[in-house]
């Protein structure tokens, strides 16, 4: 059983000092304001996003090539940013404070790029053809208002989900299954401002106007806001731990100054704060492992290591600091994984589309749907399998498992890794069906061939349903096996999977055209794929997706769970 939390006058979580919990917070009745701002903050992010290259290549008059790289560039610093937020909330800040401060900085963005949209002298000036001539004062106060979103989402992304498990404490069992719950529910809220963005918003912004289109996710923005400090009586915080950075260096730097030193085969011989407390701020000890064991020498006591009885932080360390950083060097196989993952779900913003560009639109006979637009169907998918997930296959599942939340975190991730694969051949099946259809009737060089979008609705509903399993199984994953004065910093290290994934698309796509091109030929990937193989590249997507569950399974099989120690009361 583990160690219960207590909450000091402050409202924190104190991790070495907890005979009993205060009730009266955290648990579900913290978590609407949590789950209502992530709803609100995700609609305000794709709000922007979905539409942006948009807006760079009509109103900031911007070549294609130009507004695709300053979208794809800014979508790489939103992945980026969440380190130093997750850094400043682990050190130094605090989640609550971290997501309180970063949440400012975001509507004062969002603030920032509505004005330039709407604003006379800040809104670019348009010609009768609708063509508009943007100074250098008008793009630079809109791309401030964009970067400040990006460093104000890096302070929110990888916090508010690690914010709201939280509120559950693992040492109360009822509490410990409904944290199982929460992570579902959380990914659910995600998906609901997506929705919300990519349909209703995007038609504001194409149909009414920008100032509108900005506006409304700036005024949810601000709602977002208002919803998490309407919680702050309620939430359960954490305090934060110091520099999770510092600590990984003196583990490092100690060890490599004893490379020599043996280790003792009596770990208890290894150095540890004597009383309950540990050395980390807000963190429970940690119980040895064996596993890399060339970082236990840093926590060998030798004579050099203290000055008159004064430990010397960069030579000696305890037991709690080599296992935090042994728990993030076994977490990163994990995440490894996650980049051929994330790399499958980025079709959906590129060959998806391009895809579904040759099909037929026409949902009747007046109205056409946008190919990128049939992403709802992913979100829809989310959606339509998080209750299900939560509310069937979880009790199922428990009758056989006899755990909580039915199948094991490593299990969901692996579950999602097999159900992407298919996604993968639903999209080459459907290919290599299109290409024989334009053989059989000659249709190289018609633009939409007479068979339906609405044909990809499979790919893009299996890929969700993989979301649900994998997504939220390495978000509960993360969270749980990370060490608790570095959660913030693990989740941000599993969102940079997604960043990774898109580099990793790209350079697949680069390497493909390259070979293939040669001799003359037009490729896998031409500009018409009607002379192109495109079902070549999801398949080769699908063998490394198989490879990929290999290597999964073997460091899953081989993964050492972290184990906090148990006091004796």
């Amino acid at each position: 059983m583990e160690e219960e939390d207590i909450h000091t006058k402050d409202g924190t979580t104190d991790y070495q000092n907890r005979p009993a919990i205060k009730k009266n917070t955290g648990t579900w009745k913290a978590c609407p304001y949590i789950l209502g701002n992530e709803c609100c903050e995700r609609l305000a992010y794709y709000g922007i996003n979905t539409n942006l290259v948009n807006y760079l290549k009509f109103q900031l008059n911007q070549r294609n090539v130009v507004a695709v790289n300053n979208v794809t560039n800014w979508s790489g610093t939103c992945y980026v940013t969440p380190l130093l937020g997750a850094f400043l909330a682990d050190a130094y800040l605090g989640r609550y404070w971290a997501i309180a401060a970063f949440s400012i900085i975001y509507v004062f963005g969002m603030t920032l790029l509505t004005l330039s949209a709407s604003v006379q002298g800040l809104k670019p000036p348009c010609d009768t053809n609708n063509v508009c001539h943007p100074t250098g004062l008008q793009a630079g106060v809109f791309f401030m208002g964009l970067y400040l979103i990006a460093l104000g989402t890096g302070g929110i992304k990888p916090c508010v989900s690690s914010f709201g498990a939280d509120q559950f404490d693992d040492s109360d069992e009822a509490e410990k299954k409904n944290k199982g719950s929460f992570f579902n529910w959380f990914y659910f809220s995600i998906n609901i401002g997506a929705l919300v963005a990519s349909s209703v918003l995007v038609w504001i912004q194409t149909n009414v106007g920008w100032s509108w289109g900005f506006g409304i996710p700036a005024v949810a923005m601000a709602l977002a806001v208002v919803s998490f400090f309407s919680g702050t009586r309620l939430y359960r915080n954490q305090r934060p731990g110091g520099s999770p950075l510092t600590r990984i260096c003196q583990v490092l730097v100690a060890s490599f100054r004893k490379f020599r030193v043996k280790v003792p085969g009596n770990k208890s011989l290894l150095y540890e704060t004597a009383d309950e407390d540990s050395v980390v701020k807000g963190s429970r000890k940690l119980d040895h492992t064996e596993e890399l064991s060339f970082l236990d020498k840093a926590a060998v006591e030798t004579p050099s290591d203290k000055i008159k009885g004064s430990v010397m932080a960069w030579r000696l360390c305890t037991v709690t600091q080599v296992e935090e950083l042994k728990s993030l060097v076994r977490l990163l196989p994990i995440w490894a994984t996650g980049i051929i993952f994330s790399a499958v779900y980025s079709q959906m913003g590129t060959l998806f589309v391009l895809q579904g560009n040759t099909m037929d639109l026409h949902v009747n006979k007046s109205f056409e749907i946008p190919s990128a637009s049939l992403s709802l169907f992913d979100t829809i998918s989310v959606i339509f399998w998080v209750p299900v997930y939560d509310r069937l296959i979880v009790p199922f599942v428990r009758r056989f498992t006899k755990r909580n939340n039915g199948f094991t975190q490593l299990q969901r991730i692996a579950i999602g890794l097999v159900i992407s694969i298919f996604a993968m051949l639903a999209a080459g099946t459907l290919e290599l069906v299109r290409l024989n259809v334009v053989r059989k009737h000659n249709y190289y060089d018609l633009k939409h061939m007479p068979m339906s979008i609405f044909w990809q609705v499979p790919q893009y509903f299996i890929i969700g349903c993989a979301e649900v399993f994998t997504f939220i199984g390495q978000l509960e994953f993360f969270y749980e096996q990370a060490p608790d004065a570095m959660r913030s910093l693990c989740s941000a290290l599993s969102l940079t999977t997604a960043a990774l994934g898109s580099y990793l698309s790209t350079m697949l796509v680069n390497i493909v055209t390259d070979v293939s091109t040669r001799d003359g030929k037009a490729g896998w990937i031409p500009d018409n794929l009607n002379y192109g193989h495109l079902h070549y590249f999801f398949w080769l997507l699908a063998c490394l997706s198989v490879m990929n569950i290999g290597f999964y399974l073997l460091v899953a099989r081989w993964y050492t769970y972290k184990r906090a120690v148990v006091p004796n009361h």
